[in-house]
């Protein structure tokens, strides 16, 4: 087996693109399209739907696809492997199951990474990968096609640059999201410069920044952070330079807050911000869309519905943020209303499905039910669309295919 790896292959290619346009555009809604020209709303009889400005499909999301479909018709005949899955949404994952790609665990120690060889295909999806997994597959020999979006690579290179300058990372993100797990690697490269620690929410923050200000206790600290630091971490050493990096579709607001909270920490300690670092990696598509809800819940609504993956982060914090101004159903799909007295909804505190009715009086045709809509950045237009006419036939006003 020839040492050197294998360079990623480019298959969106021209010729690549054009034969597999059939199948992108299942994801496609000419619905969708047309309520979107006429400025995000449908007025039907006893149903106003407002859409949000911006909503669905990000182009990081989109070119993941692509390159799914793409590598399936380029190397057809090939076993093709998906690390995780390319996205968070069901129903994208459904039709590349179709397919027939096949699925590698996020983890180097199952036996299924042992029987890869260079006639194997694996995709890396759109959150990347840890580093020592994709040396692995590259030792295999495989070829690597790289879906990995480039506002996740943006964060990669703060973070190395961060290391590189002795910086300690501090990642404001889900621990083990995979997103989260591939950046935190990024930080510890070969000459064990780079530290991280991983920090969930503002609870978090402050704790990290009492230890920083001197409050804090060494060993309930590390009792907190034992499984979400590089190793090596010592709280005494690598917290007197930090360097802030986030998952790219965590909440702004959240992560703003903890920026100031830890930046205050430092200038406490130090007198001034001169070992603080911050560089906003939020991703400018979750941003857009947290911003254009903010906009939608701006209206008399009676009800917000959240459409996406209950297992992606971005559709989670457009629930949360909703949820705090309006009553909020977050669904995956058009199968969730099952009618007006009964819906399945994602409790995102609990992380369990539930059972709910619509809002009081919904069952009232003669009532006009206004309901505002937005879906997270890996949800299609497609799954939208069901979920418009579903609504829609349940006021009795189907619309017409």
């Amino acid at each position: 087996m020839d040492d050197k790896p294998k360079r990623p292959v480019n298959v969106r290619r021209p010729e690549v693109m054009a034969a597999v346009q059939d199948e992108l555009g299942a994801y496609c809604s000419m619905l969708v399209d047309d309520i979107r020209a006429h400025g995000n709303v449908l007025k039907l009889d006893n149903l106003h739907l407002y859409l949000a400005s911006a909503f669905g499909f990000c182009d990081g999301v989109r070119r993941a696809i692509e390159i799914a479909y793409a590598t399936h018709h380029l190397f057809r005949g090939k076993r093709i492997w998906l690390i995780g899955e390319i996205i968070h949404n069901p129903d994208v994952n459904a039709r590349l199951d179709a397919l027939g790609l096949l699925h590698l665990p996020w983890n180097l120690n199952d036996p299924l990474y042992g029987q890869l060889g260079e006639a194997d295909v694996v995709i890396i999806p759109a959150f990347g990968v840890p580093v020592p997994m994709r040396r692995a597959l590259e030792s295999r020999g495989v070829q690597l096609v790289d879906s990995t979006c480039g506002n996740v690579i943006k964060v990669w290179n703060r973070v190395k640059n961060y290391a590189s300058a002795g910086v300690t990372s501090l990642i404001h993100g889900k621990a083990k999201h995979e997103e989260t797990v591939a950046t935190a690697s990024q930080t510890c490269r070969e000459n064990g410069q780079g530290h991280f620690l991983i920090l969930s929410n503002e609870k978090e923050a402050s704790l990290v920044a009492d230890y920083i200000t001197g409050k804090g206790d060494r060993k309930s600290f590390m009792e907190v952070f034992s499984s979400r630091c590089s190793e090596g971490f010592d709280p005494d050493v690598h917290l007197r330079d930090i360097g802030i990096a986030n998952q790219t579709t965590m909440l702004k607001s959240e992560t703003g807050r903890i920026q100031e909270l830890l930046r205050a920490a430092v200038v406490r300690r130090d007198g001034d911000d001169t070992h603080f670092h911050a560089f906003d990696t939020i991703c400018n598509a979750t941003q857009d869309r947290q911003n254009a809800l903010f906009e939608l819940l701006d209206k008399d609504l009676d009800a917000m519905m959240i459409v996406g993956g209950y297992n992606s982060s971005n559709t989670t914090h457009l629930a949360t943020i909703a949820a705090q101004r309006v009553r909020t159903y977050f669904i995956k799909s058009a199968a969730s209303l099952i009618s007006t007295e009964d819906m399945c909804c994602y409790n995102f505190e609990t992380r369990t499905e539930e059972h709910c009715p619509l809002p009081s009086g919904t069952a009232d045709r003669r009532r006009v039910l206004r309901i505002g809509l937005t879906a997270g950045a890996s949800c299609p237009d497609n799954v939208i669309e069901q979920v418009i006419r579903r609504l829609a036939e349940l006021r009795g006003c189907p619309l017409p295919l």
